[in-house]
């Protein structure tokens, strides 16, 4: 190679560097780039059992899977993960967490190894200015999480995170601050909230664990909660508290119930809503699910 050959080609590296450098960086935002609007769920998620089972509900999870679109990630907020603050996971590989006990041995061997996705976790903690958000490298994904999602994307290839649910906070918090996160959607993110708006462990006929039917007090408080969610009254499902004795049953403790709230905040005036899982189990659960947009 001559003189005048060897410096072009020192002058081409630069740019060459940094070409590389940028096309990297644009593989690693890519997933965060605008896209069309993803849709948003609640989902009933019931007992863990129902991640190896074959039942009713497993089935409404996959056709309800065929009606969206294949997000570039998904961020869940779970009932199973509670904390002082709020957190968000942000590791690249989050362990499948059998956080139950009591369940055969064939539920605690399953895994669901979907990647995790630090750049959507560093995203959602610059979104949220209501608080200041941690970033966790200990938790993973909590069966509140990988029981249900293992049915929608069963493949274990769309990156997951979890978003911790504040204990200390009032309902009327958690509905603001999920608002501050409406923005992923439109990023190719589907926001799902687990839980169950109907949860009474402390009344569940364990005899009738497989039936489906519902108490007096849980088909009440159930029938109202839908009302509300068709008709977009938030108000008066985050003043749950002051919605009578059906609703204090059903929502004896609220990290079953705000999961509904934060999936219901991000939802667009002109988003269509409906229900899926429409059903109460063991007299004190329901499995009733909706999804928005």
């Amino acid at each position: 190679m001559d003189r005048k050959t060897f410096l072009k080609s020192l002058a081409i590296l630069p740019l060459t560097t940094s070409a590389m450098k940028l096309n990297e960086l644009n593989k690693i935002t890519e997933p965060l780039g605008k896209t069309k609007k993803m849709p948003v769920l609640f989902l009933g998620h019931g007992s863990p059992m129902n991640a190896i089972e074959e039942n009713e509900f497993v089935a409404g999870f996959r056709n309800v899977a065929k009606e969206i679109p294949k997000p570039n990630a998904i961020l869940c907020i779970s009932a199973h993960w509670e904390t002082k603050g709020t957190f968000v996971t942000a590791m690249e590989k989050p362990k499948t967490i059998h956080d139950f006990g009591g369940f055969p041995k064939e539920l605690f061997e399953v895994q669901y190894p979907a990647p995790g996705s630090p750049d959507l976790a560093r995203e959602t903690k610059t979104l949220i200015k209501k608080t200041t958000v941690g970033l966790d490298d200990k938790w993973g994904l909590d069966h509140g999480a990988w029981s249900v999602i293992k049915h929608l994307f069963p493949k274990a290839d769309v990156p997951v995170i979890q978003l911790s649910l504040d204990y200390s906070q009032t309902p009327q918090y958690h509905y603001e601050l999920a608002q501050q996160i409406k923005s992923l959607r439109e990023k190719g993110v589907l926001i799902i909230g687990s839980g169950n708006m109907v949860h009474n462990l402390g009344m569940v006929a364990w005899k009738q664990l497989n039936e489906t039917f519902g108490f007096d007090w849980a088909i009440e408080a159930n029938e109202k909660m839908k009302q509300f969610i068709l008709s977009s009254n938030h108000k008066q499902l985050i003043n749950f508290r002051s919605q009578g004795k059906a609703f204090d049953l059903a929502i004896p403790t609220p990290e079953h119930y705000l999961p509904l709230l934060y999936s219901l905040a991000v939802k667009e005036e002109s988003d269509p809503i409906s229900l899926f899982n429409d059903k109460a189990v063991a007299g004190s659960l329901t499995m009733t699910s909706v999804k928005i947009g």
